[in-house]
């Protein structure tokens, strides 16, 4: 019985990987739709971490950098997933254990303007190369992106909820065995 549930998670994490990279070789060749690619990208994480743990969505961050830089041409377009939206689902789990909902959002906020500013004001056309960001005021792109992280944030709750609800197969009383 466990070795099934073993080969379930594994087989899992391959197709979850498969579907990553899939995301991530689209976000480097599609222009306009990169940030959508990246964040469709991130959501493969989380399901990884339902599965299994903290430490399989790990490694499953591991192998999809690992696996992306293989085998997608266009390596600066990797940088926006290896630094923020494949390891995203682990910060995400991490700040949600925490009991506070305003700690929660402190935490997934601080990660996000830690990130967002390290590659704004130091990497911008190496971290942001992929994504073209607007000329205006950095008093109006960090509000405006800021609100764009919050939105990113309730979507991808969503999307946990939506596999959680609908997906998840020993939730509806199928056995993994």
């Amino acid at each position: 019985m466990n070795n099934s549930k073993n080969t379930y998670k594994i087989a899992f994490g391959g197709i979850c990987l498969a579907f990553t990279v899939i995301a991530l070789f689209l976000a480097s060749i599609v222009p306009g739709l990169e940030l959508t690619f990246y964040a469709l990208s991130s959501v493969f994480a989380a399901a990884v971490i339902i599965e299994s743990d903290i430490r399989g969505g790990l490694i499953f961050y591991g192998a999809s950098c690992s696996l992306s830089f293989m085998l997608i041409p266009d390596k600066l377009a990797l940088i926006p997933f290896v630094f923020f939206f494949g390891i995203y689902g682990v910060i995400k789990f991490v700040a949600e254990k925490v009991k506070n909902p305003l700690g929660q959002i402190i935490i997934k906020t601080l990660f996000f303007m830690a990130i967002f500013g390290t590659g704004f004001f130091f990497f911008k056309s190496l971290f942001f190369g992929n994504i073209s960001l607007p000329d205006y005021s950095l008093w109006v792109l960090v509000p405006g992106s800021l609100l764009i992280f919050i939105l990113y944030d309730y979507i991808y709750t969503l999307m946990i909820r939506l596999y959680r609800q609908r997906i998840k197969r020993d939730q509806k009383g199928i056995k993994l065995s």
